[in-house]
């Protein structure tokens, strides 16, 4: 086995120009696009920390280990374009940069209805179940072309899904707390059948992983099991942070939208007397 980091040019160049664009946008153009507005040097950390994951998820050998060997490498590469790197991505880019790049009324009607719970959450849940049909599955780890269009829609996807939750923009603002509670349960359960399909089979579903050499000592039914537990871990941890979080947060503005009386507001004229 000989791993190894890709460097293949239309890798690179994707990254290198989002990389740039991103540092133009918070640098030179700073000025003209929110006149006043200091360097983000904390949401800058952030978006190149995305970057950087988002290369190790599909640059790095773990590319390679999840095509051949490991199908709980292949799900962890998934975890971190789904999850950990959109989150930064979208904490990383400031307000004011987002709605400026939102401006155009069609583009922030089109973000509006992709980002409703509805349709992203609808949109990521089925093509996510989708990938992992076995024909579709198996076509992606012996096409590179197919490979990388799962990523893509797996990464972008995952940027809709999360939006609602998430976003900083104040043109396609965050959802209620109501809305966003229920939204997030219903993705909980809208991953079940993958994770039950993964976990409860009983043998090894991926022709790929069932033949491969074993790199450690996991069988291949065992390493779709771990494969399964690991998205619905990581699935769980984000869902219930936050589930948590929005309810915290309407429950705080509940309280201030109806403060509890003082005991001099409730008195009556006659005690007052």
């Amino acid at each position: 086995m000989q791993l190894h980091w890709h460097t293949e040019p239309l890798l690179l160049i994707t990254l290198l120009m989002i990389g740039w664009l991103y540092a133009l946008g918070i640098g030179p153009l700073r000025e003209r696009i929110a006149p006043g507005t200091g360097f983000p040097r904390g949401q800058a950390i952030l978006f190149y920390l995305g970057l950087i994951i988002a290369y190790l998820a599909v640059g790095s050998p773990l590319d390679q280990i999840g095509e051949q060997f490991l199908f709980c490498a292949h799900m962890t590469q998934h975890m971190l374009l789904i999850y950990f790197s959109p989150v930064l991505f979208i904490f990383g880019t400031p307000s004011w940069l987002i709605d400026w790049l939102l401006k155009p009324e069609w583009l922030r009607k089109t973000m509006n209805l992709l980002t409703h719970p509805a349709c992203g959450g609808l949109l990521f849940t089925f093509i996510y179940t989708a990938w992992h049909i076995p024909a579709l599955y198996e076509a992606a780890l012996h096409d590179k072309r197919i490979h990388i269009l799962e990523h893509w829609t797996m990464f972008s996807l995952g940027i809709l899904m999360l939006w609602p939750y998430l976003t900083l923009s104040t043109r396609v603002p965050r959802r209620s707390y109501g809305i966003r509670m229920l939204a997030i349960f219903l993705l909980m359960v809208g991953q079940l059948p993958v994770f039950a399909f993964l976990t409860f089979a009983g043998e090894a579903i991926y022709p790929t992983y069932a033949w491969a050499p074993r790199i450690i000592d996991l069988d291949p039914l065992n390493d779709q099991i771990l494969g399964g537990i690991i998205m619905k871990v990581v699935n769980m941890g984000f869902s219930l942070t936050i589930l948590a979080i929005s309810f915290y947060f309407w429950a705080k503005s509940e309280e201030q939208d109806d403060p509890i009386p003082t005991p001099a507001a409730t008195k009556t004229p006659q005690s007052a007397n």
